[in-house]
């Protein structure tokens, strides 16, 4: 088995006063992908709140490729080579398609790399990003995010509220980023097919504790739901 990319150990956070997450252990294998499961309210943007170093723990470490960042600031996460793709398929609207990629590098070839990865949008580099579809939008968040050259990228829902087709689309770029074994991927996503098929481990959360976990090519959709029901 690959060394772990990102460990959480026994972490317990949450927001003040009020705990979340409680006594979470998580392990996502360097080259692989694992997502987190659970109905809303179960912490799942908390962890990777968490990982990325928004939301202190109270309790517990966090392991960036065998680097403890339980304290880390989230820029210096960034520099050890954590990507982050927010809920909301995030963008500044009034730049370009383009522009908003310059924002990261200004190098073609990178620009040129990521256009390969979602050739969709190489029609749509002077169009206003506003004015791009939600899918379209979601695909320019992730592409801006991997002109950073991250290890580890990490996707809040990158299906909510996009259509099938680019949810498919987005589903084959995470297997093949993977598969080249230079990108570790953790995403929390409500879409239990889509996890099933991107990822190899799952976890899903209940009340912010890990109650089941698995290999994603070996679970069916029933056995995942029916943890997710329980």
């Amino acid at each position: 088995m690959a060394e772990p990319m990102l460990e959480l150990k026994g972490v317990t956070a949450g927001y003040g006063r009020s705990m979340v997450l409680f006594d979470v252990d998580l392990t996502v294998p360097a080259g692989g992908a694992a997502a987190v499961m659970g109905h809303n309210g179960a912490g799942r943007t908390t962890v990777l709140r968490v990982a990325v170093g928004l939301i202190p723990v109270k309790s517990g470490k966090v392991f960036l490729d065998g680097k403890d960042i339980t304290k880390a600031r989230p820029n210096r996460r960034v520099r050890e080579g954590l990507g982050y793709v927010p809920q909301g398929q995030l963008c500044f609207p009034q730049m370009t398609t383009l522009e908003n990629l310059q924002l990261v590098s200004n190098v073609k070839s990178d620009i040129d790399g990521v256009l390969d990865t979602f050739p969709a949008l190489t029609d749509l580099l002077s169009r206003p990003a506003g004015l791009l579809s939600g899918g379209q939008r979601q695909q320019l968040a992730i592409a801006r995010t991997l002109l950073g050259k991250p290890r580890l990228l990490i996707l809040d829902e990158p299906t909510e509220g996009i259509q099938p087709n680019v949810v498919a689309e987005i589903e084959q770029v995470i297997v093949d980023l993977t598969r080249r074994g230079d990108l570790t991927v953790l995403l929390v996503e409500q879409h239990v097919g889509f996890a099933l098929r991107s990822t190899d481990t799952y976890y899903v959360l209940e009340s912010g504790r890990i109650t089941h976990s698995g290999e994603g090519g070996d679970a069916s959709l029933d056995e995942v739901r029916a943890a997710m029901a329980v």
